[in-house]
């Protein structure tokens, strides 16, 4: 008798200490993340509101190359390219070398992203059918912030165990991925055909770079930052730039041999960047919504604007993502790992209505920074992440004691081997390749020169 295919079982021992180093950074930016949003909140409902402004509207740059952007649109197209040339790396490394390469374990994440968009983006237009421009924001409640999610779970301290979040990460990812697509496909209102093909000269010359491994920064920076330019200077948002650059950089090593990659090299040098400057700083940049009291909240939080995304947020996610699962389980056969119930599923559903960077990056791009609408997406953003949050919370603590049991076995290693026995057979590991070197390794590593380089 065979045994039934689970979901969200256990990965490889390497997979869970690359993704358990990588959230741990992540939290760090998501803390970082909320304290920007939360500067930003309540200096602009203070009598010192119109500095903040200032600041946010404050023009810098060469007007030669239509570059004069306000810091506030510098770090919506700028610093946000750092985070999603992050994502764009941490994504092809998945499918690439990481357990996703395996299309059995690609399809629920992957189902479960397109569910989590879906559902949020229907609800969302039911609700604006009868406004008449609110159905621009269709996609703003689609989107995952997993530095945010991070952040609630270590305010509350639940300890969810390795499959689950490797789950909400990798979920995150394709979320990202998704989202910057729809950015480039929805939210490019002009396009100018001249600039977009030349910026494919410069990004070829980095993808050749790279492939080569060469990682000359005085080389690489400037082609980058050239087809950031070039595609800027088209139409299509500039982030989308970041992602092509990504998928440039090769993630398998050309030497044979243990060790990182290019792109988990660069990834290792720009995610502290990214999560403790580009994200915290654009956060600060956008969150600043002047409430104007009660009477200004309620008016907000009656357009249907702002409940189309609360309920995208908090409603769409939970249904969305539990509902792709709960298919997946159906079509494949699959159960639930042993150890996790149906509720886990839809805790970590809520968590993921935590849609707070791209959220406020398209709700920008649909209705116009600074314009009214625009500041009642910020109310509805910052709501229904905070009712997602909350909800999460009170499904999820009353599991604590479970998952708090499944990270001490996760973490019982009664050999001495330095790999958890739950991650071996008989005194050997499951995994056929050899344990990742430790931190303290591979900072030494990435301090000497590539042998494939």
């Amino acid at each position: 008798m065979t045994t039934p295919a689970r979901l969200f079982s256990r990965g490889t021992y390497s997979e869970a200490t690359r993704i358990a180093a990588l959230l741990r950074k992540e939290t760090v930016g998501g803390v970082l993340l909320i304290l920007g949003a939360a500067i930003a909140l309540v200096w602009a409902n203070t009598p010192w509101a119109a500095a903040y402004e200032g600041l946010r509207d404050t023009v810098v740059g060469p007007s030669a190359l239509h570059l004069d952007l306000s810091l506030g649109t510098w770090a919506a197209d700028g610093l946000l390219a750092v985070f999603f040339f992050v994502a764009g790396l941490e994504l092809k490394r998945e499918f690439v070398a990481g357990d996703l390469r395996d299309p059995k374990k690609a399809a629920l994440p992957v189902a479960a992203a397109v569910g989590g968009m879906a559902v949020p983006a229907l609800i969302y237009t039911a609700i604006n059918l009868g406004s008449d421009d609110g159905l621009t924001g269709w996609a703003i409640p689609t989107a995952t912030d997993i530095a945010f999610a991070l952040a609630v779970l270590a305010v509350i301290s639940t300890h969810l165990p390795a499959a689950l979040r490797t789950f909400l990460l990798t979920l995150a990812i394709v979320d990202d991925l998704l989202a910057i697509t729809i950015i480039a496909v929805f939210y490019t209102s002009s396009l100018a055909f001249g600039p977009l093909a030349l910026a494919l000269v410069p990004l070829a010359l980095f993808g050749f770079l790279v492939q080569k491994r060469i990682r000359h920064w005085w080389l690489l920076i400037p082609l980058a930052v050239l087809t950031w330019g070039l595609v800027h200077e088209s139409g299509v948002h500039a982030t989308v730039a970041a992602v092509l650059l990504a998928f440039t950089v090769p993630v398998v090593r050309q030497a044979p041999g243990e060790g990182p990659g290019l792109a988990e090299h660069f990834e290792h040098r720009i995610r502290p960047i990214s999560a403790g400057i580009a994200v915290p700083v654009f956060a600060f940049f956008s969150a600043g919504v002047t409430v104007g009291g009660l009477s200004g909240l309620g008016a907000s939080l009656t357009d249907s604007v702002a409940i189309g995304i609360i309920a995208g947020l908090v409603l769409g996610k939970a249904v969305g993502i539990t509902g792709a699962t709960w298919l997946v389980s159906r079509f494949t056969k699959a159960e639930l790992d042993t150890d996790l119930r149906w509720p886990d599923v839809v805790g970590l559903s809520l968590l993921a209505g935590i849609g707070f960077t791209v959220s406020l990056l398209i709700g920008e791009l649909a209705f116009g920074a600074g314009s009214l609408r625009d500041e009642h997406v910020k109310v509805g953003v910052l709501t229904g992440t905070l009712l997602a949050a909350l909800l999460a919370t009170a499904v999820l603590k009353p599991r604590d004691r479970v998952y708090r049991r499944l990270a001490e076995a996760e973490a019982r290693d009664d050999d001495g081997d330095g790999i958890p026995d739950v991650y071996q057979e008989h005194g050997r590991a499951v995994e056929q390749t050899p344990p990742r070197e430790t931190v303290d390794e591979a900072s030494e590593r990435r301090r000497q020169p590539f042998t494939d380089s």
